[in-house]
This record gives structure tokens, sequence and C-alpha cells, in this order.
């Protein structure tokens, strides 16, 4: 049976709503920004959704090729190399994005041990020499400052290393020698200008609780540098693996709210560090690039609810990530491989994209925000509003009904819709046969079934209430916005008089 719900809304009143969804989005490995596929769809994402940051794995990676050693006169010496890495933040910052820098993975010549993550290997070992660890991080910075300027470097936050409290990330999960490497490296960014803004630990979820609470002990106990926490966060259980994939199922917007809840009360609970930022600098439903959960209209729907959220306990929360040229499992086997992108490769959105594009056309001025909804004004006082419907297994339909105390006139409504029907290139990628490798006339039907359905409607009102029902099949993601407007006809134009338009 179909919820019906039913709300009033006028422009005095308002709610809390932190709308951060833009600040930041996550990138695969570094080095992969040097590809035309990944250049384009960023560009894409950047001319309709238009991120602040972006932050990604692999900067030290061998890969970039900025840490090379030489032997002269019997003794090992470091030399810099950042071509790679002054054609990647080039390329970033002619798009409008800043770089949200991870420190990390260990340049092979300078690591203490052969344990590497991912098919591209990156070196999750302590240095073996904290000096010049430090001594690299100083070269980067001021390599940064040389060519940006300081003023533009300070506007960077870094972030030291990536969820060492797993073991895969960093050597036996060693808590005690990552405090020393966080440590070293806070220092070493200051040591280059106090401005710049340094934190971590970038924990997941495993222990986290005790992983936070121990590393402000830390810094506290011992004046190390920290300017804001990170963590991640993920919303799916334990994988079942199948083949090339793995399904998992989701925890409730609650419980994941919670533990971002939790780490919050936890940065609290010390004075020094009380209303201190948190950025969340990886989130998505699941963690793992082989859940197809990631090209779903379930993940953009519940992702939504997430963004109305997340910005009451967080200054920010990057998307885990951008686009599908990843290789974290390697090289996927088709376009649609649960990978983590909000566009496939091959240019096609999937329903998340417009979780995101929707969220950055409404600012943060909000007069109501529901479980289902949120809804906010401009400063021309024209209503925009986001709408969603997650429903993981079983699930109906949902009536949001609304009454809008507006000025009489003449308003132009516009609806955007994302569902399974009209949003859904999954879909039409399995009717296709789910080909590996697509033809070009067969990402074209792609791209075409990737956009939300639009539709608008005028509205004269004479009294002081503007009526609009929406309803929401399972799964189903809506954007409207409301917008009063003076008419315009030009002599002689009779709308009535013309088939379809009205």
């Amino acid at each position: 049976m179909k919820e019906k719900l039913y709300y009033n809304i006028n422009l005095e009143q308002s709610t809390t709503f932190h709308n951060n969804a833009t600040f930041c989005i996550g990138t695969g490995r570094l080095n992969l920004a040097l590809r035309t596929e990944y250049h384009n769809q960023l560009k894409k994402v950047q001319e309709d959704i238009h991120f602040d940051h972006i932050r990604g794995h692999g900067l030290f990676c061998d890969d970039m090729a900025v840490y090379r050693t030489y032997e002269e006169d019997g003794i090992e010496k470091a030399e810099y190399n950042f071509s790679y890495i002054d054609l990647v933040f080039d390329d970033y910052r002619s798009m409008g994005l800043k770089p949200f820098v991870e420190l990390g993975f260990m340049p092979k010549n300078l690591a203490s041990g052969e344990q590497t993550i991912f098919y591209w290997k990156g070196n999750t070992t302590p240095p073996k020499d904290y000096q010049k660890w430090a001594d690299l991080v100083i070269a980067t910075i001021k390599h940064w400052i040389s060519r940006y300027g300081i003023d533009e470097v300070i506007t960077w936050p870094f972030e030291v290393w990536n969820e060492p409290n797993l073991p895969g990330f960093w050597k036996g999960a060693d808590m005690e020698e990552y405090f020393k490497l966080y440590e070293v490296t806070s220092k070493a960014v200051k040591s280059c200008d106090p401005r710049i803004r340094v934190g971590g630990p970038a924990i997941c979820g495993v222990d986290d609780e005790r992983w936070l609470r121990c590393f402000l002990e830390f810094c506290s106990n011992n004046r190390v540098p920290i300017d804001f926490v990170t963590r991640h966060a993920y919303a799916t259980e334990m994988p079942e693996r199948v083949g090339h994939y793995e399904y998992q199922e989701l925890r409730t917007p609650k419980v994941f709210m919670d533990e971002l809840r939790e780490s919050r009360k936890i940065i609290d609970s010390f004075p020094e560090y009380k209303g201190m930022e948190m950025h969340i600098t990886e989130f998505n439903t699941s963690y793992t690039p082989l859940n197809p959960i990631h090209d779903t209209n379930l993940n953009a729907a519940y992702v939504a609810r997430l963004l109305s959220e997340m910005g009451d306990v967080c200054a920010s929360y990057s998307y885990w990530t951008f686009g599908d040229v990843f290789e974290e499992a390697g090289v996927a086997y088709t376009p649609f491989s649960g990978c983590f992108g909000l566009m496939t490769n091959g240019m096609i959105p999937k329903p998340t994209y417009w979780s995101f594009s929707f969220f950055s056309e409404i600012g943060s001025d909000a007069l109501a925000r529901e479980e289902h909804f949120i809804i906010t004004k401009d400063e021309k006082k024209n209503i925009h509003g986001i709408a969603w419907n997650p429903v993981e297994r079983e699930g109906s339909d949902i009536s949001l009904s609304y009454s809008f105390d507006l000025e009489p006139g003449e308003y132009l409504i516009v609806t955007k819709l994302v569902d399974e029907s009209t949003c859904n290139p999954l879909k039409t990628w399995i009717d296709m046969g789910s080909p590996a490798y697509p033809s070009a006339e067969q990402i074209k039907l792609l791209q075409e079934c990737s956009r939300p359905q639009v539709r608008t409607m005028r509205k004269k009102i004479t009294e002081n209430t503007l009526s609009l029902d929406l309803t929401l099949s399972p799964n189903a993601l809506c954007y409207f916005s409301i917008q009063h407007i003076e008419p315009e006809t030009d002599r002689g134009y009779q709308p009535e008089r013309i088939r379809g338009a009205r």
C-alpha cells in the first residue's frame, strides 16, 4: 500500500542543514589521472557538479616517479622528480579542484619492507629512515609552494596516510608506529609553513573508537600538530564473493550515522579538540569495488539520504569515487562492474551521479528536512527540494504531498526524476545482454538511458497556497524546484491554440 505523507511549508520556517556534498570527491591512485578517459570523466563531473577538492592514493608510489636514489662516494642519496605530480595537479587545478593531499604510500627505495596492497602494489610499510621520509614531504610541499604560491597551498588540507588501523594498509596495523609516522609527518608539514593544515588518522571502521581516542591522546600528550580529524565510513556488512563480484547487506542510515556521531563525541570529549573539524575522506555504501550496488538506483537514493544528514557532524564527506578508471582489484571486466564511481567507463553517469548533481543545486538554507526529503530556498526565494525512497529488499511507493505558502502569482515547477524506469543504465545494459565491450552505438544508448526524466509545469495561484504531489517508487530520487515567474508573451502568440503547448 502506498504511504501518504503530508507537509505544509512556508518560506519563514527553517531547519539545520549543512550541505557539504561537493567539498571533496575521491579518486583512484593519482597516476590514473594521466589517462584520457580519467580526464574526460573528471571534466564532465566538474562541469555538472563542481567539487572543490579531490583526494586519492599513491602520491609517492613508484609509478609517480617522485622518489629516486643514487649512490655517490658510497653514500645513498635521494633525488626528487615532480614531473608527473605537476601534470596531475595542473590538470586538477584547471578544472577548479584543489588537492586534499593524502601523504602516502611508501616509495620502494624508502620502504622498510615488501608488503604491498592492491593490483598496483602500493607499498604499505613504514619508512626505513624517518628523516628521509620527512625530507621527501618537505621537498614536495616546497615544490608546490614554489609552483603554486603559498597562498594557494595553505588552502590544501594534508592527511597522513590511509587506514592505518587495517593491516593491509599499514604493516601490522601498528598503532605506535603510525603515531610516529604522524608526528614526523605533521611536523614536516608545519615546518614548511605553520598555516598549512594537517590531520589524520584516516581510519576505517575496525577498532575505530579505540584508535581515534588513542590517537587524540597521543597528539594531546605530545603536543603533536593536528588541525582536523579524518576517518572513513561505509554502510555494508561483510561481503559474499561470487565470481568477480561481492555482495553485501546495507546497514540502516541510522546505524551509519551513529558511527559518525560516536566519533564526533570522542573528538569533543577532549577540551582542546572540542568542535574540531571531522572530515570523512572516504564514504560509500560498499567498501569493495566489486559490488554491483554502486551501479544501482538504490545506491543513489540511499546516498541522498546520507547527504542530507552527514553535515550535521562532519565538515566534509568525500564520495569514493568520481569515476570507474580505478584498479584496486584490477581492471574491471565490464562497464558495470560494481566499481565505486559516479560514472562508468564510456562516460555513462550512474544514478548516484544525480544525487550529487541535485545536492549541488539546492544550497544550505533549509526550510524543512525529514526522513525522505530536504527542501531549501535560495536568495531569490526560489524553492529547491530533493526527495528519495531507498528500499533494499521489498517496499512500496511513497506519496509526498506538499502545500507551500506562497504569494499569488505564476510559478514554474520543474521535476527531475531518477528511478528504475526512467534513469537506469544498469537495466539497459543487462537488457542488451550485458556486453563486456559495448559498441559505440550501445554506449550511446546507455548514455541516453542515464538521464533523469525532466518535466515542467506552470501553475497560477490566486490565493497563498501552491500544492505539489510527488510519488516515489522504490529507490526513486527526485529533484524539484518552484520559481516565481513573470510571463512574457509575444504579440499574437496564443499557446492555447498550439497542440502540445498546454
